[in-house]
């Protein structure tokens, strides 16, 4: 042990040295995720609420066909814009997000007690124009139900008789299941975040001293190889897992400044969050950091173990491809599988459901076994001796 000590001392003091491990590991690796997340969050939700209580401004052609009904869309919020000659292009040029059409013969239609049309001409494949389409299809629906039931009214009949059919919307989400949808990526950031920190650490202290011709002296000790490779091992551990708990622990500040809020939403990623998220994540940092070590061992240069693990990487996202791809329903077996766990788990807390005492002790039991497989297949790559030669 005091040699796995001495490597592991020996490691973590340089790589403590290096501007590169340092940014990777501790300051790039694990705040790029929370910032970016809630920079993105913060613009998109802010200027969706914000449109939400502005009024509603749109292009209205043949306005004059339709007074009382421009009238009653003024009072939902409408702000009616002078008409265009060409919606169609208007549109596609994002000049305009959607267009009210009135035709003609709108008043001849109304006035018959037939059903009067309108066009709304629109682009569904921009995504900033949902929120004022939706908005202004709510506002035309609500004055067509009332109206119709005006008519009803009017010839003496029961408004009730236009429903024969009442549905009553019992959803039984809560707020902070709501928000575990739209914050249904951050086990990625978590994942991802454990990769990088350990990364570049794996590639310098393989790869790169197979490049220096370092490790052949280090291999020249009259100690047991697998020794030396627990000390490094050590060492990636340690920077991961001090990437991990810097991601945690940012993306329990930044989230503060998220206004989930405002959209009857409520995420908690406080103490109770973070210390299960690293409990579940501690076998991930050892599988990562020996699937990262195995494969810079086969690189003979730092670039080309740099093209490796940038290959490797994307292994983590591949269960959060899956179940955002293809939703499936959580079933006990996936806890037992190293990184679906890990992402069904915290996907699950970020719903505001409790892990029970099984589930996490699966994730952990399944991602120590594999872990311990990985490094036993690293150490007997460790055994060969052209692993010190970098020609």
């Amino acid at each position: 042990m005091k040699t796995t000590l001495t490597v592991f001392l020996k490691e973590v003091k340089e790589n403590l040295r290096d501007r590169r491990t340092i940014m990777s590991a501790l300051i790039f690796g694990p705040l790029i995720g929370p910032l970016l997340f809630v920079m993105i969050m913060n613009v998109v939700l802010t200027r969706e609420l914000n449109k939400a209580d502005q009024p509603i401004k749109v292009p209205v052609i043949g306005a004059q066909y339709a007074p009382n009904m421009i009238a009653a869309l003024k009072q939902q919020g409408l702000v009616p814009q002078r008409a265009m000659a060409d919606p169609e292009t208007a549109v596609r040029d994002r000049t305009a997000e959607v267009v009210l059409r009135i035709p003609k013969d709108f008043d001849k239609s109304w006035h018959k007690g037939e059903s009067a049309q309108v066009e709304l001409i629109y682009d569904s494949s921009q995504s900033d124009t949902g929120g004022s389409v939706d908005r202004l299809k709510r506002m035309l629906e609500g004055y067509s139900r009332h109206q119709g039931a005006m008519r009803l009214v009017a010839r003496g009949l029961s408004p009730t008789m236009m429903v024969p059919v009442s549905v009553d919307d019992r959803d039984q989400s809560t707020p902070q299941s709501r928000a575990g949808q739209l914050f249904a990526i951050m086990p990625y950031f978590f994942i991802l975040t454990i990769f990088m920190g350990g990364m570049y650490l794996a590639i310098d202290l393989t790869a790169g001293e197979r490049e220096r011709q370092s490790l052949e002296p280090l291999f020249a000790n009259p100690v047991p190889r697998w020794k030396i490779l627990l000390g490094k091992l050590g060492a990636i551990y340690v920077f991961s897992l001090a990437s991990l708990l810097i991601c945690v622990t940012a993306f329990g500040v930044c989230g503060t400044f998220i206004p989930a809020e405002r959209l009857g939403m409520l995420i908690d990623l406080g103490p109770a969050f973070a210390g299960q998220v690293l409990l579940i994540m501690v076998p991930l940092v050892m599988l990562l950091a020996a699937l990262q070590t195995l494969v810079a061992a086969f690189a003979k240069s730092y670039r080309e173990a740099q093209t490796y693990l940038s290959i490797l990487m994307l292994v983590p996202a591949l269960p959060s491809v899956m179940l955002s791809a293809m939703p499936v329903k959580v079933a006990n077996w996936m806890y037992d599988v190293p990184l679906l766990g890990q992402q069904v788990g915290i996907t699950q807390l970020l719903r505001g459901e409790s892990l029970t005492m099984m589930e996490i002790a699966q994730c952990i039991v399944s991602g120590l076994v594999v872990a311990l497989l990985a490094t036993l297949v690293t150490a007997w790559v460790y055994r060969s001796e052209r692993l010190a030669i970098s020609a």
